[in-house]
């Protein structure tokens, strides 16, 4: 065994550590120093006075400021309850101002009895004999007029007349007017002395039937529940009926499954049927109105074909099969023409070899189609000839049955009541029962835009939704007061105003997009961009707080 001395190992030793030492790079100057640490001086400068506040001024999202607790107050019905105060006019030209006081105090009280719902009820008042008062020249009837518009609403006018022939009570509703006339006996006026008379209870349960229906549908309104025995048949009627909008679009069309009627006379139908029923209407929507004829229109292969039956002499169709009917995948029936929604009233004129054509069940020749339109069948007398065919134009006449039932039917899509008789009175009632309706939908969009705003901080509040949500609070509350104040038609305009501007401020589209664009989107976005800028300039500005802590460090143990 060899053994190697340290004299012998001491020159390799020395020649190891001359090489290390050799490969050490020299110490940094002090102005090298300075200036890395002024580059990354102003690196971070830039980012921090320049970069950061630039980054935040773009990036920030601009959040109006909205009421949030007073639009929370208005869905939870905290601000408003909606009364419905009608006011009616009672004329007993026959009678001495203390009868009539008397017959008005004991007809209210009869009516207070009745009334089971507090948000509608009837005040009466009495009113001056209007045919006295037009008597008295154009003049007085134009003061009238001017002093109707400054006061509440007349739901009614009540004209209480005598009549020799009668032995009770009776009453006739004007089919064309807001007028009740209710004959009785002479020997039935009121007595001072009497608390409960008999005309008294028989205009009260009058007017309660009149308002039954009303009343039972702003109840079920306002509380999902119905009033009385009629819940089955508001329930039904509420749901076959449109969603209120400001513009309906109606598309009547004609289809016949051969080559003729060709034509019809439609203008000439629309303004003379269906025009006074739409300007009864203004008050409430507006309306457009085009027309198409379809020839060759076959029924869907999918369709159950009508059946003859011997016993009726008619080919008939099954009511389960009515759904059916409509030829969608080839009939041109457009779904929606702009921006509201569109009632499709179809007039189907059958085949010869088909006709008449009705339903099997009730022998009806019309039917509708809950939320969507109508459908009439329109069976044509046949000529006497050896070969029948359809008439190649329709003329204004002979489309008269067909557009009464199509005003039938857009009354009932329109969801306006099957009572009173008088069709002001619905029409009246259809105000109603639309301004609680938007009430109620405008003040639910609020409070869904107050909780979607307060769950999702991130997404942005223009000063256009602030806008609008103020104009809704606004029209929400003269909506409310002038429900309460009986002034039904300004309240449905309000709430109009208020629904169109609550359905804006919702459907916002730069809210809206946000709400699909969350935070780890932003992270994805930025990451690659910020880190390979961010890491070199971290590690440098680690680096530096080092040196300076350890040359802190040294000059503190010197």
């Amino acid at each position: 065994m060899t053994t190697i001395n340290g004299d012998q190992a001491s020159p390799k030793a020395s020649a190891a550590t001359k090489s290390s030492t050799a490969r050490v790079p020299p110490p940094e100057t002090s102005e090298a120093v300075q200036t890395r640490f002024r580059v990354i001086a102003a690196f971070w400068a830039v980012i921090v006075l320049l970069g950061f506040p630039i980054w935040w001024k773009t990036t920030s999202i601009y959040r109006a400021h909205l009421p949030i607790q007073e639009m929370v107050d208005w869905d939870e019905g905290k601000i408003c309850r909606p009364v419905f105060p009608l006011e009616i006019h009672v004329a007993a030209p026959a009678m001495q101002i203390s009868e009539s006081q008397h017959l008005l105090r004991t007809t209210q009280h009869s009516l207070d009895d009745f009334n089971e719902f507090a948000a509608h009820h009837l005040r009466l008042k009495l009113a001056n004999d209007t045919s006295a008062s037009n008597a008295n020249g154009d003049q007085t009837a134009e003061t009238e007029h001017e002093a109707a518009e400054e006061r509440a609403d007349i739901a009614l006018t009540v004209r209480v007349l005598p009549q020799d022939d009668l032995t009770a009570p009776r009453s006739e509703i004007h089919a064309d007017a807001t007028q009740l006339d209710v004959f009785y006996p002479p020997n039935q006026v009121p007595l001072p002395s009497s608390s409960n008379p008999p005309l008294s209870a028989f205009i009260a349960q009058e007017l309660q039937g009149l308002y039954s229906e009303e009343k039972a549908t702003i109840a079920h309104i306002l509380s999902g529940e119905t009033a009385g025995s009629d819940s089955e048949s508001i329930s039904r009627r509420l749901r076959r009926s449109m969603k209120y909008a400001d513009t309906y679009h109606l598309s009547f069309s004609l289809f016949t499954p051969g080559p003729v009627p060709s034509s019809w006379d439609i203008e000439a139908a629309v303004k003379e049927y269906l025009t006074p029923l739409l300007d009864a209407f203004a008050p409430i929507s507006n309306f457009t109105v085009d027309t198409q004829v379809q020839l060759y229109a076959t029924f869907s292969p999918m369709a159950p074909p009508p059946v003859y039956d011997e016993a009726e002499t008619a080919w008939t169709l099954k009511k389960e099969d009515l759904s059916a009917f409509i030829n969608a995948a080839e009939w041109p029936l457009n779904p929606s023409i702009g921006s509201g929604p569109t009632l499709n009233f179809v007039l189907y004129v059958p085949a010869p070899s088909q006709s008449p054509m009705l339903v099997k069940e009730n022998r009806a020749s019309s039917w509708i189609v809950p939320q969507w339109g109508g459908v009439s069948l329109l069976n044509p007398p046949l000529s006497e000839e050896l070969s029948p065919s359809n008439p190649k134009h329709l003329t204004q006449e002979s489309l008269r049955p067909a557009f009464m039932t199509f005003s039938h039917q857009l009354l009932t899509l329109l969801g306006t009541p099957a009572t009173p008789s008088s069709l002001p009175l619905r029409l009246q009632t259809l105000i109603r029962v639309r301004a609680a309706t938007l009430l109620l939908s405008a003040s639910s969009t609020m409070g869904s835009l107050a909780r979607l705003t307060e769950s999702l901080p991130s997404i942005p509040i223009p000063a256009t939704v602030a806008s609008s949500v103020s104009t809704t609070l606004t029209h929400l509350g003269t909506t409310c007061s002038s429900l309460r104040d009986g002034r039904f038609a300004a309240a449905l305009a309000s709430a109009r105003v208020a629904e169109t501007e609550a359905e804006r401020s919702f459907f916002e589209k730069s809210m809206v997009g946000q709400v699909y664009f969350p935070d780890e989107h932003k992270v994805a976005v930025y990451l690659p961009l910020l880190g390979p800028i961010g890491v070199p300039l971290i590690v440098g500005l680690l680096k530096e707080v080092k040196r300076l802590i350890a040359g802190r460090k040294a000059r503190a143990g010197a």
